[in-house]
């Protein structure tokens, strides 16, 4: 089974970093010249991309104070150890320590959304109504902004295209007023969480925080949430400091967390502003959306991959299906019984969940192979699928498929020509399928492991 993975958020950082931590394994000699080197480089990456300095000289003592080589025993891994603390030190860098508002079922629960126009508060709103509403809340939303011409136009347009009910009025002009009305609306018609979007201005000014200041004190938000652009770099900590200053941000959704973002200034507003990030927005779709986790994140910018978020993903995908044979699927998975059979009846699954390079970077090891682009990803399902469909039963059943192509050329020319590629691609296609298998199975069975435990 497999489940979509993020995007390979932050793509320029994340392999600077990994290279600058892997650079360890190629050292035979662990020493001070050693950690110095790696350092400058995981110090670099993070200032290119837009990283605070401060946080960064910060990061760099807060390694060098755990790593220390006189007192060091004999018999420790220093590579490990090294490799550990930087680990940890980013996990700090981008968690405030503060747990996120979390909404209670079976009452309403108003989430308000802030930020400057162009941040992307409208589209974040639907993914983040959607977003419950396929957890089986009751959620709607609400549009208070007044202030962008069109603004109503575009929500009516994204709440109708998810299915999920809207308030708003071309009349009504005191945006207090409208999400008075909405939020006394909903709650009466028993909706679990209501969505309030607000007005957004080009810049920090005075009219957007009394605005602000108006519509909050008239819905009496349980939660508002700073929807923060991460491409307009370190602007985003002034930002933030200043919306937490006018009302209460309790957290954070970074929007256009893709790869062209740098992105190292929304991290730098996350310390700032000791509000946690509860979501990200990885693309333009409304699925396009997923909770924020620490640890995982950093896994993934260090090369690590996802596959607690593949398990989740799969978990979520799978309550809709057959439980009993799910349980027997992850069964056979843990005993290392999964086969070309089972890659194939998951992998209509595997397509719908994200491209190529979106699991790929979920799965430790594998990253290398999502570096392609959208387009590469749909044709690179395509032909897997052919291969899968020119094999035979037998083949398809076969407990060692790696084994059994590569000690017979004839069966991977057969099925070559049967589904129009090389035969060095059938090899390669069954090598990372049962690879992948291989992988998930072992980690299915030994997690949680130490993030550093993951193949390079």
């Amino acid at each position: 089974c497999f489940g979509k993975a993020s995007v390979m958020v932050l793509t320029a950082l994340g392999e600077k970093l990994a290279n600058a931590v892997r650079s360890l394994n190629s050292t035979t000699v662990i020493n001070e010249d050693v950690l110095n080197a790696m350092l400058k480089d995981v110090c670099m990456a993070l200032i290119e991309s837009d990283v605070n300095v401060q946080l960064v000289r910060q990061l760099r003592e807060n390694v060098r104070g755990v790593i220390n080589f006189e007192e060091m025993a004999g018999g420790l891994n220093k590579r490990r150890m090294i490799q550990q603390a930087v680990f940890q030190e980013l996990v700090r860098l981008m968690d405030p320590g503060v747990a996120p508002w979390q909404p209670v079922k079976g009452r309403p629960n108003t989430v308000m959304l802030v930020g400057l126009q162009g941040s992307g508060k409208t589209t974040t709103a639907t993914k983040l109504a959607r977003y419950y509403q396929r957890r089986s809340w009751r959620t709607c939303m609400v549009c208070a902004d007044t202030y962008r011409a069109g603004a109503f136009d575009q929500f009516k347009q994204n709440a109708a295209k998810a299915g999920i009910p809207f308030y708003g009025s071309y009349t009504e002009t005191d945006p207090a007023v409208i999400a008075n009305e909405g939020v006394d609306r909903f709650k009466r018609d028993g909706f679990e969480v209501i969505i309030v979007d607000t007005s957004g201005r080009h810049r920090q000014e005075d009219a957007l925080f009394e605005e602000m200041l108006q519509v909050s004190n008239a819905i009496a938000p349980d939660s508002v949430i700073f929807v923060m652009d991460a491409t307009i770099g370190q602007a985003c900590e002034a930002q933030a400091l200043a919306f937490k200053r006018t009302v209460d941000v309790g957290s954070v959704i970074v929007t256009k967390l893709d790869s062209r973002a740098k992105g190292g200034g929304a991290l730098s507003a996350i310390a700032a502003t000791r509000s946690p990030v509860v979501f990200v927005g990885t693309g333009e779709h409304i699925e396009d959306f997923e909770q924020f986790k620490v640890k995982q994140f950093v896994q993934k910018l260090l090369g690590m991959g996802d596959l607690a978020g593949l398990i989740d993903k799969v978990s979520e995908m799978s309550s809709s299906q057959d439980e009993a044979s799910n349980a027997e699927k992850m069964r056979r998975l843990r005993q290392g019984l999964f086969t070309l059979r089972d890659f194939q009846e998951q992998f209509a699954t595997f397509q719908e969940l994200g491209s190529f390079s979106q699991v790929m970077a979920a799965i430790p090891g594998f990253g290398s192979l999502g570096n392609k682009n959208e387009l590469e990803g749909r044709d690179q399902f395509r032909r897997y699928l052919t291969v899968l469909d020119s094999m035979s039963d037998s083949e398809l059943d076969a407990a060692d498929g790696c084994r059994l192509f590569s000690n017979c050329s004839a069966k991977a020319t057969r099925v070559a020509r049967g589904s129009g590629v090389s035969e060095r691609e059938v090899k390669s296609f069954v090598l990372c399928s049962v690879s992948v298998l291989t992988v998930v199975s072992c980690f299915s069975q030994f997690c949680p492991l130490h993030p550093m435990d993951y193949p390079d």
